[in-house]
């Protein structure tokens, strides 16, 4: 309710300007933000945020389109390499999305809390990370004022972006990853289809080894997808597909393998039940599959992620 929605607020406002917020032990555990998280952030995660949000908010201003939303995911089944044990996790989104004269932007703030088997780092409680992810896209047409469709391409977009990230763990990673690359636009009588291929370069922390960590330069072939539709009430299903391809050898010095990640969520729009605006309040289900986490090999354990979710987004 509104109580949960003001915490997700808090939350984010207390990360934004560096406050800690208060722990609390237990599924309900708040989500305070430890000098492990923080001072990895200081000079990437944290600047990017506050970069990023600027950008945004003078950018709804002449959006031609625009979506901000709060989401809230929980799952019993995740998985963390190293781990043998399930690792149920509730995560809080902030994201946004909008469309301007030349293309798109997006962003997403993941805050993620274990709840059990996924220890930080000390022995204090349970691991919290923090992840954000941004993209922008230059429309081919818009830029240049000229149609480049073909077949069931509806058009070409230059996509870059950014990942950043800290978790306090033992391991204590701090990735940051460059992505740029061509994106294929399909515009299918069902909904949208994106497919891009990326140039792919991380920077990752070993903390186990303390050891900065560049990784080779790699490819990512990306799938982002959605539709609505009606099933008993106005219904959307959306999702991401990302294979990113081996990047050299990690902190530990194996040979990294190709990885595959995708998480999508079939939702209904329940808020039009209580007589809000269509695309107001959206709850269901989702599922993400992770194999090769993070590039470790199969025999790692916890390097395979089949986990079902709870979802819920307010959009505003």
């Amino acid at each position: 309710g509104r109580d949960w929605n003001v915490s997700c607020w808090m939350v984010f406002a207390r990360y934004v300007m560096g406050r800690d917020a208060p722990a609390r032990s237990g599924p309900n555990a708040s989500f305070h933000l430890p000098e492990a998280l923080e001072n990895p952030l200081k000079k990437t995660t944290h600047a990017l945020i506050a970069a990023t949000l600027t950008t945004a908010a003078g950018a709804v201003v002449a959006a031609d389109f625009s979506d901000t939303y709060i989401g809230f995911r929980r799952g019993s089944s995740f998985s963390e390499p190293g781990i043998s044990q399930d690792v149920p996790k509730n995560i809080i989104s902030f994201g946004h999305f909008s469309a301007y004269k030349y293309g798109t932007n997006f962003f997403n703030l993941d805050i993620l809390k274990s709840i059990e088997n996924d220890p930080a780092r000390g022995g204090g409680g349970q691991a919290q990370e923090l992840y954000f992810a941004y993209r922008t896209a230059l429309s081919l047409e818009k830029v240049t004022g000229q149609k480049w469709n073909f077949g069931p391409i509806s058009g070409f977009a230059l996509t870059g972006g950014i990942d950043a990230g800290a978790k306090d763990t033992q391991f204590a990673p701090k990735p940051f990853k460059i992505l740029l690359g061509p994106t294929a636009n399909f515009g299918l009588p069902w909904g949208f289809l994106d497919v891009s291929l990326f140039l792919y370069k991380e920077n990752n922390y070993n903390g186990i080894v303390a050891k900065d960590v560049s990784f080779d330069t790699t490819w990512q072939l990306n799938a982002v997808w959605g539709t609505n539709f009606s099933l008993g009430l106005p219904a959307t299903f959306k999702g991401f597909l990302a294979m990113t391809g081996p990047k050299g050898k990690d902190g530990f010095g194996a040979e990294t393998q190709t990885e595959t990640l995708a998480r999508m969520a079939l939702l209904w729009d329940v808020g039009t039940v209580g007589g809000l605006n269509k695309g107001t309040v959206l709850a269901g289900f989702g599922y993400e599959y992770w194999k090769n986490k993070f590039g470790n090999p199969s025999s790692v354990p916890g390097t395979k992620t089949s986990a079902l979710t709870f979802n819920a987004e307010w959009h505003f």
